[in-house]
């Protein structure tokens, strides 16, 4: 059995899901607009990747604190197939498909919030999913993250812990597909690294490297 590991944004959706989020957010009257500037100026630190991913989750759980978690599940069931599913690459959808009549174990790995990856993984019908987490307390979100961030390194970090969690962790072959230079980390772990519509710096470590560059369209 193989492991297949998808980064979420701009690799399996054509989008960012947390931007996405954000979006519904406000649209609902359920956060600021004020949040969305905020959230793009954060963006633009990410792919200089200079972000701080904790000063990111602050800013973007902060609509959430407080709040029950069976309001906000509700609230992202509605989101996942509204602005979630119909921005699935149609090529994702086949790759996922390939490697679940291959038997292979799929797992979604993303430096988003656990709170949104888990249900869309689960939406996209993969085994798993590690992202950040998000603290719950008393059936809340406190709007605070524990753990290690599922971010460049952490990514490698968080799988390796799972992997250590897995009744059979020898995996024969590992798969890894990803649009990020700050996922290069990850895609060095994989026997098969793909890239997706990589910018021009990760096309060409793609090249050097001799990874598999994908152009995924919507």
């Amino acid at each position: 059995m193989d492991l297949a590991l998808f980064d979420l944004d701009e690799t399996l959706i054509c989008e960012d899901s947390t931007s996405l989020w954000l979006r519904w957010l406000v649209s609902q009257g359920f956060a600021p607009e004020a949040l969305l500037k905020q959230e793009q100026e954060l963006m633009s630190q990410y792919y200089q990747g200079t972000l701080s991913m904790e000063e990111y989750m602050n800013t973007t759980l902060a609509p959430l604190t407080g709040m029950a978690t069976l309001t906000v599940s509700g609230w992202l069931r509605r989101f996942i197939q509204r602005d979630i599913l119909p921005r699935v690459y149609p090529d994702a959808r086949e790759r996922l498909t390939w490697h679940q009549q291959r038997g292979d174990t799929i797992l979604v790995i993303s430096a988003s919030g656990e709170h949104l990856v888990t249900p869309i993984a689960q939406q996209l019908g993969a085994h798993g999913a590690l992202a950040v987490g998000v603290e719950i307390v008393d059936d809340r979100y406190s709007g605070l993250t524990y753990g290690t961030m599922t971010y460049k390194e952490g990514k490698v970090t968080r799988l390796t812990d799972w992997k250590s969690l897995q009744a059979d962790p020898n995996f024969d072959r590992t798969w890894a597909y990803s649009d990020s230079m700050n996922d290069i980390p990850l895609l060095e772990q994989a026997d098969h690294a793909h890239v997706i519509n990589p910018d021009e710096l990760l096309h060409q470590e793609a090249l050097n490297r001799g990874w598999q560059v994908c152009r995924w369209v919507k």
